[in-house]
């Protein structure tokens, strides 16, 4: 552990131990609100000092194994400790460092998820619905709940662009690497000569909020408009204008709901979607100032970026920010992208730990 992560952890083991005495005092719970703040952020180190204490046990148990190889009568047994010891260390030394890196107070929003077909017409728009499947797919394996909240279908198929929010613990943390460009290389089903297509789709996943305290909403700067539902959803569609669609004027920004019954939850959803997509735009302009240092541009909100190739013909799937390949074409797009998600965010926690180990 570098000496800037050292001195980090114990600046945050001295605060943990200084929460608890505060909250051990008997005049702790007079101020309620005072009482949840100091309670949860007592929680939230707590996973750091029970690790923090683990390491320190293993590492004495190490040195006293190494002190056993002096004595003949002992030396065998350390022998066979000593490796599993240092993997003990090793291990919570790892733990204690991702414990270490500031939390993304976002990981645990649910998401909208924004599928828009790219370059390549009606294969663009094919392409943009298997999107569309696979993290549906990923969802449901992951037990979360998921709903199409608008769609425009492709003429021959998929989608021009879609609209659906996931809602499950760890959802954001688990997709949020997953805005960008995404291309494909296959043979259309409208290809008589068999020749290979490069097609593209956009993929942007937003944070859900349920407050956003820096995004104001004023009815002058809002249109909003209702129509009739359209596509699947049951018997009240095309009966009643239950739909509805908001402009916000400053910025041009669409966005609708078409999938309660209900004209007050669909308007209470797409009010929802247009502050995190005000709030996406927000954090895209900042992260677009601090992008050139980074390898990955992941979580920046910058849709131009190529981040991904799904090849058909040779059955592949490459994500170009960590240069992985993997060979599992038809499981990814059926939604198994435990491996994706696990490598990107493995990469972005290695580059979160160097950058707060050098940090003065």
């Amino acid at each position: 552990m570098t000496p800037q992560l050292q001195r980090r952890l114990e600046q945050l083991l001295e605060r943990h131990h200084e929460v608890g005495l505060l909250l051990a005092q008997p005049d702790a719970a007079a101020d309620p609100k005072r009482f949840r703040e100091l309670s949860r952020e007592y929680a939230q180190t707590q996973d750091l000092a029970d690790a923090f204490s683990a390491s320190r046990k293993a590492a004495g148990e190490l040195e006293h194994a190494r002190a056993m190889l002096a004595d003949p009568d002992l030396a065998d047994l350390a022998r066979e400790e000593i490796p599993r010891l240092e993997a003990t260390v090793a291990g919570l030394d790892g733990r204690l460092q991702t414990l270490l890196l500031p939390r993304d107070p976002l990981d645990d929003a649910n998401l909208f998820l924004e599928v828009r077909a790219g370059t390549g017409g009606d294969e663009a728009a094919l392409f943009a619905g298997d999107l569309l499947r696979m993290y549906l797919r990923y969802a449901e394996r992951r037990g979360w709940r998921s709903e199409l909240m608008s769609a425009h279908d492709g003429e021959h198929g998929g989608y021009k662009e879609a609209v659906a929010r996931i809602e499950g613990t760890g959802a954001y943390a688990a997709l949020k690497f997953e805005s960008g460009t995404h291309r494909v290389q296959r043979v259309p089903v409208t290809e008589a000569s068999g020749r290979i297509h490069t097609s593209a789709a956009t993929v942007a996943i937003l944070p859900e909020m349920e407050a956003i305290a820096d995004i104001e909403l004023r009815d002058a700067d809002l249109k909003v408009d209702t129509f009739r539902a359209s596509g699947a959803g049951g018997q009240h569609v095309n009966k009643t204008d239950s739909a509805i669609r908001i402009t916000h004027l400053p910025t041009g920004i669409v966005v609708e709901c078409q999938d309660e019954r209900s004209q007050h939850k669909n308007r209470a959803r797409a009010l929802s979607l247009l502050r995190a997509r005000l709030l996406d735009s927000q954090r895209a302009e900042q992260s677009a100032r601090q992008a050139a240092t980074r390898k990955l541009q992941v979580g920046s909100g910058d849709r131009s970026q190529r981040i991904r190739t799904y090849n058909f013909p040779q059955g592949r799937v490459t994500d170009h920010r960590i240069n992985l390949t993997l060979h599992q074409l038809p499981q990814i797009l059926d939604g198994d992208l435990a491996e994706l998600t696990g490598a990107l965010a493995r990469e972005s926690h290695a580059e979160a730990l160097a950058a707060l180990g050098g940090a003065a």
